[in-house]
């Protein structure tokens, strides 16, 4: 048998090497640590209540332990068998009646914030209602009362409540957004599942697919953009601008029978792939090439027009399996994805 100096010594290495890994493993802004709205604040009391009812119930239990490794430990030259005792109806009792009451304690505040955080606001008249569909591997945010489609940036007014109706546009997917509420699925039954968020303070939080969708499901990343009540209406009268199409008639032409017929700008265009109002003011493109001024490391940063050249160029190494066609296959030049690049880049909206 091991000896338990020996144990500890190479269980402590185990532990510590397990513990720098798991480091590395969270993002700075993907945290449920760092609640910034009431239902991830909510959220958070619930961790907080589990770990201490963990932590208490081991305290109690290594301690009790360890009083009995210590009272009742084998004394030099104690070689009898100990009395055996066994049976206690008030011992059984007790550690029955314990485990329950905890229970119950972490049960009935955890059913309370389910069924709250689950409530529909989509009659509420002072909610911001959204539909969010969930597409491989990009989100469409459409706003019903302002008759406003977007994607990748969900723009919201602080200190509001943002109604959410979720569904999908091909497989299971799973909105979250960890700062600011958590996952809710996009059921591929058809099911409009609802949720909603609330963001206490301006400011922009990283949501991502929670559910395994496919070979880019890691890089299926949102921004919510929290702003303030103001910046929201000029936002959305920005995005109810008619479209602004690139001054080059040529540029213009190729843009409009090669792009237009999937995407949108302004009043022009197709629902069929990601709404390009605008994205040159957006956090990123493809939803993982981070613009310069977008949260993340500066080292990750680019200009708008870099990033949207080397999607452009070959969006199956930026997002493998994705369903944009490669514009050289569709006989673009490189001189015509540098000129859509440029117009895409300068298309910004000021809010």
């Amino acid at each position: 048998m091991m000896k338990p100096g020996k144990a500890f010594k190479r269980l402590v290495p185990l532990f510590l090497g397990i513990s720098l890994l798991l480091s590395a493993c969270g993002r700075e802004d993907l945290s449920a640590l760092r609640p910034q709205g009431p239902v991830a604040e909510g959220q958070f009391g619930l961790i907080k209540l589990a770990i201490s009812i963990m932590v208490g119930v081991m305290i109690v239990v290594f301690g009790i332990a360890a009083y009995v490794l210590i009272r009742f430990r084998r004394k030099p030259g104690q070689n009898e068998v100990p009395k055996q005792v066994e049976g206690s109806f008030k011992l059984e009792v007790l550690w029955t009646a314990i485990p329950l009451v905890l229970v119950l304690i972490l049960a009935v505040p955890t059913v309370q914030k389910v069924f709250a955080f689950g409530e529909d606001y989509s009659k509420d008249k002072n909610a911001v209602k959204v539909n969010v569909t969930s597409h491989l591997f990009w989100w469409e945010f459409s706003y019903p009362d302002y008759g406003v489609t977007t994607a990748q940036d969900l723009i919201i007014p602080t200190g509001k409540k943002i109604a959410l109706q979720l569904r999908t546009a091909d497989v299971l997917h799973s909105f979250w957004v960890p700062s600011l509420a958590g996952k809710t699925d996009t059921n591929t039954d058809g099911t409009v599942n609802k949720a909603w968020l609330e963001a206490s303070k301006e400011g922009v939080y990283l949501g991502k697919c929670a559910e395994l969708c496919g070979p880019s499901h890691a890089f299926m990343e949102f921004k919510v953009k929290a702003v303030s009540d103001e910046s929201f209406k000029k936002w959305i009268e920005a995005m109810k601008a008619p479209a602004v199409l690139p001054e080059d008639p040529a540029v213009a032409e190729v843009f409009k029978s090669q792009c237009l017929t999937c995407h949108a700008v302004g009043d022009q265009g197709g629902p069929a792939a990601p709404n390009l109002t605008g994205i040159g003011s957006r956090e990123s493109v493809a939803s993982i090439l981070l613009n310069e001024g977008a949260s993340g490391k500066p080292g990750d940063r680019k200009p708008v027009k870099d990033n949207l050249v080397e999607w452009l160029e070959d969006p199956q190494a930026v997002k493998p399996g994705n369903k944009m066609p490669a514009p050289k296959d569709l006989g673009l030049t490189d001189d015509q994805i540098e000129a859509i690049a440029q117009y895409l880049a300068d298309y910004k909206l000021s809010y």
